[in-house]
């Protein structure tokens, strides 16, 4: 890995404002925004996704992560990460694939934003989780971050003040490097 370069990931549950977080870092820093690759794929499936439907989103994701390492780039924002997917498939099929947990912690991120469920819930043709589901989802991602002892700061409020409160989580997490 280049160490010059650093990968962040907006994380957390559905309609929590992962993509537009991530958007607007990726340009105010002007780093390179990691679309969710999930969402893309489960929109274009012609059934609901399968235990393999996932795995392809898992691989992608890794493969994603693995074609920063020879980008020029300097800075990357993901939009979700491995984190996310690990616990998608406990939550939905109650098992996860053997070889996830070693690409977690092969494809490290420098830091992860978590975001809270407190935005009004938006649905759509891929969320699923909605009321109780986003907070319990929340306790499992941030569960996961400590599990692996991954750098992390919960973000929270709305509008600028989500971002905001990125950019300081960012910006202090630089002064710690």
């Amino acid at each position: 890995m280049n160490p010059q370069q650093i990968r962040i990931a907006v994380t957390g549950p559905e309609s929590s404002g992962k993509t537009t977080l991530a958007r607007q870092l990726a340009e105010l820093y002007k780093g390179q925004y990691i679309p969710e690759f999930a969402r893309e794929y489960v929109e274009k499936l012609p059934h609901h996704y399968s235990f393999q439907d996932v795995e392809t989103i898992a691989r992608t994701q890794v493969e994603q992560y693995l074609a920063t390492k020879t980008s020029s780039e300097k800075l990357f924002f993901f939009d979700t990460w491995l984190i996310i997917t690990k616990v998608w498939f406990r939550w939905v099929f109650g098992k996860t694939p053997d070889w996830l947990e070693d690409q977690i912690r092969n494809c490290p991120i420098d830091l992860f934003l978590l975001c809270r469920p407190d935005l009004p819930w938006e649905a759509d043709s891929v969320r699923e989780n909605g009321g109780e589901n986003r907070i319990r989802l929340f306790e499992e991602y941030r569960n996961e971050l400590i599990n692996y002892g991954f750098r992390y700061v919960e973000i929270s409020g709305t509008d600028d003040q989500r971002l905001h409160n990125a950019i300081d989580a960012i910006r202090n997490f630089y002064k710690q490097s």
